[in-house]
Formats: C-alpha cells, sequence, structure tokens
C-alpha cells in the first residue's frame, strides 16, 4: 500500500534553528572527539538533516590543549605541506604540531570528516576552538555538551 499525498521533507535555510554548545576537550580522544563533533556541525542530530543543506549547530570546544591520542601517534602521525617550489616538502609530526598550535589538530582532523566542497567549508567555520579554559562568546549562551 502506498501512502500517496505525502512528500517528503527538505529543510530550508529559513527552516533551520541554530543553537550554541559548548564542549570541553579535557582528556578526551582527539578521533572520538572530532567524529562527535563533524555530526553535529554537518546537522545528523537533528530530525530535519537534508544532506545538502548546511543544518548544524555552532561548536565552542575549549581546553582543546589537553586532547590525548592513543598509541604512538604523537610520534607517527605527520603533518605535510609543501610550499611549491622543488625540494620544500615541510614534514612536522603530531608532537610538535600540538605544542605549535593545539587548535590546528583538532580543526584538521575535523575538517577531513566533513564534505570536501563549498558546504564543508562553510560547515568549518561553526567551530570555535580555544586552547584554553576563556572563550569570548559567552553572549550566545552555549549549553554545555558531554561527548
Amino acid at each position: 500500500m502506498v501512502n500517496v499525498g505525502v512528500k517528503t521533507f527538505s529543510a530550508k535555510e529559513e527552516n533551520i534553528e541554530r543553537q550554541w554548545f559548548l564542549v570541553d576537550a579535557k582528556g578526551k580522544t582527539l578521533g572520538r572527539l572530532s567524529t562527535e563533533l563533524a555530526k553535529i556541525l554537518r546537522g545528523k542530530h537533528k530530525p530535519l538533516f537534508t544532506p545538502h543543506v548546511d543544518c548544524g549547530d555552532y561548536i565552542i570546544v575549549i581546553n582543546a590543549d589537553s586532547i590525548k591520542v592513543s598509541g604512538k601517534k604523537m610520534e607517527q602521525k605527520k603533518y605535510y605541506r609543501h610550499s611549491g617550489y622543488i625540494g620544500n616538502l615541510k614534514v612536522i609530526n603530531l608532537e610538535k604540531m600540538f605544542k605549535k598550535s593545539p587548535r590546528f589538530v583538532l580543526i584538521n582532523s575535523v575538517k577531513g570528516m566533513l564534505p570536501h566542497n563549498i558546504l564543508g567549508r562553510k560547515m568549518i567555520k561553526k567551530l570555535k576552538v580555544y586552547a584554553g579554559e576563556d572563550h569570548p562568546h559567552k553572549a550566545q549562551k552555549p549549553e554545555k555538551l558531554v561527548i
């Protein structure tokens, strides 16, 4: 029996209500935290999720400098960048990158889990990461999110 007349709901930008969440990253594992953040940024936790619309929420992450990783990733995981000139491949391991910028490590991890297109670039802008306890988003009244 087919239900005639019922149409599939597709979210529009006007219908989306965004919330602000606060996440404390102290003692959390990098990969497991990143997957949860990507899910919320994408909007998959909402019943009105639509793949081609940015229906996710804003996330503020504090204490990014106290994230853990398992195994020997601190020594073995590498970040590469290239200037475009011959012989200018720069390689830095996770341990040095984490000391230099813990924000970059978390943002880069979440960015890899989002769509690699214009929509993904729009979603990653809703992620605010801070190394310490303080953040300038108190006016948005974020609700605490336990992950």
